[in-house]
């Protein structure tokens, strides 16, 4: 059976579409390459997908740049001088950003002031006072998280009983005083090290504390 005429237009579904170029893509470039071993062409194909993705068949032995070469020397034609010029126009403009940012960095050290107008010094108090405003409010920040854990752990030791107690087999008073009452009471708190400190052979610290 006779293929029917496939009708030249922009196929709408996506996928097909995809699924379309892939496969003549494929054609063209095994195309390319019998062409290129039967007729002894140099042959380059850039192609760019609607998704944006390169695909590029060059001839073996040979590189884009070379026929790029040999393109221009046929049509007597400048293909790289253009690209030049944009590249050195870009490089202009990176380097006018970057004499700008140094010239704003030392201007916000307080160097070369006298250059600016009073609405550019006043810009550039404004723009301090809120680079400091920043900073403060970083800072208040840090501080409260650091009380916020501080809680925490507080929060944490009220609710463990046996935290900083001694256990000395079992006589309390021995630990915290003495029976009579009448002599002061040492209160001891232990604060063991990690667990590498045991090996480094340091002990834990005792904390001693005078109960009036």
């Amino acid at each position: 059976m006779a293929r029917g005429k496939i009708e030249i237009k922009r196929i709408e579904n996506s996928t097909n579409r995809q699924v379309t170029y892939s496969k003549r893509r494929n054609g063209i470039f095994k195309k390319a390459s019998e062409l290129t071993v039967l007729c002894d062409a140099k042959v380059s194909i850039i192609m760019l997908s609607s998704t944006g993705k390169l695909h590029e068949y060059i001839s073996p032995s040979t590189t884009t740049k070379q026929i790029f070469d040999q393109y221009q020397n046929t049509l007597g034609v400048d293909l790289w001088s253009y690209h030049y010029e944009r590249m050195q126009e870009n490089l202009k403009k990176l380097k006018d950003v970057n004499k700008n940012l140094r010239k704003e960095i030392r201007q916000r050290m307080g160097e070369h002031l006298s250059d600016l107008s009073v609405e550019e010094l006043r810009d550039l108090e404004q723009e301090m006072e809120s680079s400091l405003k920043m900073v403060r409010d970083r800072k208040v920040r840090n501080v409260e998280q650091i009380h916020k854990n501080l809680l925490h752990e507080f929060d944490a030791r009220d609710r463990d009983q046996h935290y900083g107690l001694v256990d000395n087999g079992g006589d309390y008073e021995s630990v915290l005083g003495f029976s009579n009452g009448s002599s002061p009471v040492f209160a001891l708190s232990l604060q063991p090290n990690p667990p590498n400190d045991l090996h480094s052979g340091v002990g834990s610290d005792l904390t001693f504390t005078l109960l009036e």
